[in-house]
């Protein structure tokens, strides 16, 4: 196994970090490493926020689900989707003159150009989480990020074509959250398939799940499903983050 493949098979979400800060050559080693990866039409459909406001910080550990930890992390990046640059460079080169011209109604971004834009924010979230993973630091996903639209549309001063799809807690891992087991993974059986998709069923779902359930499962719960759909799926959290996207998408769309 070589170097890049041991990078993405060690590396673990890591919430406990040592107090002290990612330095400036170094995060912007991360950054360069961002922008490198691949990209819809080399168009780099997202804006990446560094965010060292330490109020800034604390807020978002409140509204991301309560989680203490983002404030202490001592990098943290938003990740948006954002078509607004290209809509506006549009604008700005005489786009709808040429529209009327032409007899056409000006095009504005779409559903189509919000999942574009996701796909490329997402990989470049991720091509920065193995950058981080490879010069020895650790990095946690934030998919609360998604939750409270309006709120962290104010608090970033987000135009109508940018969104926020993911953040990244980074920094150096503590000794206990080094040492910490990493989470298994699903049977390739279960997650690859060939030339067609088929549901899996009965016997199938219980041996995927067979090693989900926990010691100590939700009350009211008698299994594994039971357990992630009351603690998860079906959460509070899990509610808002749909009713939040909607109305991403909703104010995108109008």
């Amino acid at each position: 196994m070589n170097e890049v493949l041991e990078t993405i098979h060690n590396r673990k979400s890591i919430r406990a970090f040592e107090n002290k800060p990612v330095p400036y050559d170094v995060t912007e080693t991360l950054l360069q490493a961002a922008m490198r990866a691949p990209t819809a039409g080399n168009m780099m459909l997202y804006t990446i926020l560094k965010i060292d406001d330490q109020e800034l910080k604390d807020k978002l550990a409140v509204s991301c689900d309560n989680q203490s930890f983002i404030a202490r992390a001592p990098l943290l990046l938003v990740f948006l989707a954002d078509y607004q640059r290209w809509y506006d460079y549009f604008l700005h080169c005489g786009v709808e003159e040429l529209c009327r011209t032409r007899n056409l109604n000006l095009r504005k971004p779409g559903v189509g150009d919000l999942m574009l834009a996701v796909n490329d924010t997402l990989i470049a979230a991720q091509t920065t989480v193995i950058a981080a993973e490879a010069l020895g630091l650790g990095s946690c996903y934030i998919g609360d990020i998604l939750e409270k639209y309006e709120y962290h549309r104010d608090l970033f001063h987000l135009p109508k074509y940018v969104l926020p799809v993911t953040m990244l807690c980074i920094g150096y891992p503590r000794e206990d959250a080094a040492e910490r087991v990493k989470s298994r993974r699903f049977d390739e059986k279960y997650i690859v398939q060939r030339n067609r998709y088929y549901r899996l069923e009965g016997l199938e779902l219980d041996m995927m799940f067979k090693e989900s359930t926990r010691s100590k499962l939700v009350d009211g719960a008698v299994n594994a499903g039971q357990d992630f759909y009351l603690r998860k799926f079906a959460s509070e959290f899990s509610v808002e983050m749909t009713r939040s996207v909607q109305a991403m998408m909703e104010s995108w769309s109008q």
